[in-house]
């Protein structure tokens, strides 16, 4: 078995000096895993009974290769100190009796402050791949870059797998620091919600995995949220409820909870937000611009490469920048909303049903101290997050009154740096000397109280990242 490809994970942000490790896959063709319904004890485990949607006719497919043996080359240039080498031996893997090439691989430090990039080559087949790009500080970092997505279906409702496989499968295979299962609450039972909640509870480990109890209010005419609690339980909030079947019954519905609801695929025609009805500002604290549906930051004819295209496509008014523009402050986040079981590395759009319609996944980068449930519910609550396209996209704003402040960066290579005030691009910068890697500070006219800013950024693949915006009263 020959490898096509490797995913490999490193952390964003370190300290010189700091021990961290390196997450690698070995890839394969990618193979259907038809669903089995025997007993068994292990869950996840490759060949379970939640491997096929009927509704949907996905199936779970898997692009890691069953087994493989062999040494990947380390190359990080003169600032790695480490291994040469990772060796997969055939003891790796996701879980027990797992054959496939998955492994975390320690020991590894940067010498040099910088940004640095990572390769991993295999020798015997010339196949390699770079790993996200990473920022070296001489001091620890006071804040941490953590990677997730946090928007997830399950065999409960119109997706595939349970929700342990999920968890499992975004912590071991797609290496996320976080996530959420967010389900649609309308075919959930309350029992279910009791286990979906347990866990969720269970597979929550600070410092090293941080999952969000989240749910979904599925209600297409003023638009779904996701409506996610820092704490560890919340009550069932459904559409279909005559108690919660609008808006502004599901804002009762959360006096007195610590929760957020975000809006996801908004310029969709059938099932996207409809912003007539007003903001929320207690609650709305955020916008998924980007998804498995595709882009929502404005119109495919207005210059958005991933237009929403599935259920008939984008409507105009329904965009993020129809929500800033009208006055909503809203963060961004970058999810899945996948169904195909694979959080973090979700593949639906290579299906036949789905040609032309959905695209690769994305991320949500959060801005914390620390990895834990709390953090990571705060960053989204307080803007401290970016969103994007299916890779991670180092980006560092600071924005002050009279100062722009950017330090974006992908292996892939970047392309522009954009700046968006108040809905046009009034500025791009650009790599200087080194195409993947894009450092500036810039004058920033003055911003009146009600205007606001934000950073895309472009690569040379066309994967985008987007920074949260912000507002002019916020600077002085």
């Amino acid at each position: 078995m020959t490898p096509t490809g490797m995913h490999a994970v490193i952390p964003s942000r370190v300290a010189v000096g700091e021990p961290f490790a390196v997450k690698a896959r070995v890839l394969g063709e990618i193979r259907t895993l038809e669903p089995h319904n025997a007993w068994n004890t292990w869950k996840p485990r490759l060949h379970g009974p939640f491997n096929y949607s009927v509704q949907r006719d996905i199936p779970y497919l898997d692009n890691c290769l069953p087994e493989w043996q062999g040494t990947l080359q380390v190359d990080g240039g003169s600032a790695l100190d480490g291994p040469e080498t990772l060796v997969f031996d055939g003891r790796q893997g996701a879980f027990p009796g797992d054959t496939r090439p998955i492994g975390v691989f320690a020991g590894f430090r940067w010498t040099q402050p910088g940004m640095h990039f990572l390769r991993l080559i295999d020798e015997a087949s010339g196949v390699e791949a770079w790993a996200n790009a990473v920022y070296v500080s001489e001091e620890k970092p006071v804040e941490r870059l953590y990677w997730g997505d946090p928007h997830w279906q399950t065999y409960f409702s119109d997706g595939i797998r349970c929700p342990e496989e999920l968890y499992a499968f975004a912590r071991d295979e797609a290496f996320l620091d976080f996530g959420a299962i967010t389900d649609h609450m309308e075919a959930v039972t309350d029992r279910q919600w009791d286990y979906f909640t347990a866990v969720t509870n269970d597979f929550n480990e600070a410092g090293h995995f941080a999952t969000l109890v989240g749910q979904e209010w599925t209600n297409h005419q003023p638009g779904h949220r996701n409506v996610y609690v820092r704490g560890d339980a919340c009550p069932v909030l459904r559409s279909t409820d005559p108690r919660c079947n609008t808006l502004e019954k599901l804002w009762a519905a959360l006096e007195g909870l610590d929760a957020i609801a975000i809006p996801h695929h908004t310029a969709n025609a059938i099932m996207g937000a409809d912003w007539s009805l007003g903001w929320n500002p207690k609650f709305e604290k955020a916008v998924e611009i980007y998804s498995v549906w595709g882009n929502s930051e404005q119109h495919g004819e207005d210059g958005n490469p991933r237009p929403i295209r599935h259920c008939n496509g984008e409507e105009r008014g329904r965009h993020v920048l129809d929500a800033l523009n009208a006055g909503f402050r809203l963060g961004f986040v970058g999810g899945g909303d996948i169904h195909d079981g694979r959080p973090g590395d979700a593949m639906e759009h290579i299906l036949p049903q789905y040609a032309g319609e959905t695209y690769p996944q994305g991320f949500t980068a959060a801005l914390v101290p620390t990895l834990t449930r709390g953090q990571i519910y705060d960053a989204m609550r307080a803007r401290r997050t970016y969103a994007t396209t299916h890779r991670r996209i180092y980006l560092e704003t600071s924005v002050t009154a009279g100062r722009l402040a950017v330090r974006a960066a992908s292996e892939d290579g970047i392309v522009e740096v954009a700046v968006i005030r108040n809905g046009a691009e009034t500025a791009t910068l650009q790599p200087e000397t080194d195409s993947r890697i894009v450092e500036a500070v810039r004058p920033l006219d003055e911003m009146a109280p009600e205007e606001y800013c934000y950073l895309r950024v472009t690569t040379v693949t066309g994967d985008m990242a987007w920074s949260s915006p912000v507002w002019g009263d916020e600077l002085r």
